[in-house]
């Protein structure tokens, strides 16, 4: 099953601050073990809302509008994100309760969500990938 850990942006994010050394020491580890466990499938910082735009579809399917950032840090702004293959929702919440957050910053919210499940989905390839692979090596193991 796969999931997303969202992160929402702060005054910190949006203002740019960068993390202390600390944190991004912390981060890079729980990425590395989720990597280890061969649950990492993504895992992005955004820029801030001032680097962004949004376009805002009228109810009554007129032109689209766009507006440029900042937007406002009260509309639950996305600052960064995971995104995680797991086997089960409580193993994406023990990784989601695992993530470092910065100290010091006030309030930090992730926000975990599970992604749709699509038969062509992302996972996809990379299984044929390896069923490839694997093939492949089973091949050659005959000829032995």
């Amino acid at each position: 099953m796969r999931f997303m850990l969202i992160v929402k942006a702060s005054g910190y994010s949006e203002a740019r601050v960068n993390h202390s050394r600390e944190q991004n020491d912390a981060m890079n580890a729980y990425l590395k073990s989720l990597a280890e466990e061969g649950a990492l499938l993504a895992a992005e910082e955004l820029q801030p809302s001032s680097a962004g735009v949004r376009i805002s579809y009228p109810a009554d399917g007129g032109k689209p509008e766009l507006s440029a950032g900042p937007f406002p840090a009260d509309q639950e702004l996305v600052a960064e994100y995971c995104l995680i293959d797991v086997r089960t929702e409580n193993e994406a919440l023990s990784w989601a309760l695992r993530m470092p957050v910065p100290k010091g910053r006030g309030k930090c919210e992730i926000e975990l969500r599970k992604l749709e499940e699509k038969p062509n989905s992302l996972k996809e390839p990379r299984i044929k990938a390896l069923e490839a692979d694997l093939q492949h090596q089973l091949d050659m193991l005959k000829k032995i």
